[in-house]
C-alpha cells in the first residue's frame, strides 16, 4: 500500500509543478510593439520576453512524466495481469480513455502555445506603409493547456485507484479452471 501513496504523490507532484507551470505561462506570454527606427523610414516588430516558451514545454514536460509514471505503473491496462471482473475495471477503462483524452487536448495546447508563442515576424514597412502586424499567441490557450492538466491530472489519479483496487493483491485469476469455470467440457 506504500507504493500506491509514493505513485499517487509522484503523480500529484508532476501535475501540480505542470499546472503552474501552465499558468505561468499563460501569464508571461509574449507581446509585442511596433517600433519607427531613428530616421522613420520603416516601422517594425519588439518583442519582450520569450519565457512563457520555456514555461510551456516545461509544463509539457512534467505532464509528459506523470502520464508516463501512471501507464508505467499500471501497464498502459493491456499488458501484465488481467484485471478483477469487478466495477472497478469497468471504472478503470473508462477513466483510463478519459486519460488518454485529456493528456492529448493538454499536450496539444501546451505544444501549441509554446511554438506559437515562440514565433516572432520579422516584417518591416519602408517609406510610410501601414504598420506590420507583430502576430502573438492569443490568450488563453495556455490557460486551456492548465486546465486540461488540471482535468488530466484528476482522471489520471482516480484511474490509478481504481486499477489498484481492481488489480488487487490477491492471488484471482478470472478465467480458466482454477475460478471455478471448466474448460472443454459440456
Amino acid at each position: 500500500m506504500a507504493a500506491n501513496k509514493l505513485v499517487l504523490a509522484l503523480i500529484f507532484v508532476f501535475d501540480v509543478i505542470a499546472f503552474g507551470l501552465a499558468v505561468a505561462a499563460e501569464q508571461r506570454r509574449s507581446t509585442a510593439g511596433v517600433v519607427t527606427d531613428k530616421e522613420k523610414n520603416y516601422s517594425y516588430c519588439v518583442y519582450n520576453s520569450d519565457i512563457a516558451t520555456g514555461f510551456g514545454v516545461g509544463a509539457f514536460l512534467f505532464l509528459m512524466l506523470s502520464q508516463a509514471l501512471v501507464m508505467a505503473v499500471t501497464k498502459c491496462f493491456c499488458c501484465g495481469r488481467a484485471l478483477r471482473p469487478t466495477g472497478s475495471r469497468g471504472c478503470a477503462v473508462v477513466l483510463f480513455l478519459l486519460c488518454w483524452l485529456m493528456f492529448l487536448i493538454a499536450e496539444a495546447c501546451l505544444l501549441a502555445g509554446s511554438v506559437r508563442n515562440a514565433y516572432h515576424t520579422k516584417y518591416r514597412t519602408i517609406f510610410g506603409d501601414r504598420a506590420p502586424t507583430c502576430e502573438t499567441l492569443r490568450k488563453g490557450v495556455f490557460g486551456a493547456g492548465a486546465a486540461f492538466v488540471f482535468f488530466s491530472a484528476i482522471v489520471s489519479e482516480f484511474y490509478y485507484v481504481s486499477y489498484a483496487k481492481s488489480s488487487g493483491d490477491e492471488d484471482y485469476p478470472p478465467y480458466g479452471k482454477e475460478s471455478g469455470v471448466r474448460m472443454g467440457t459440456y
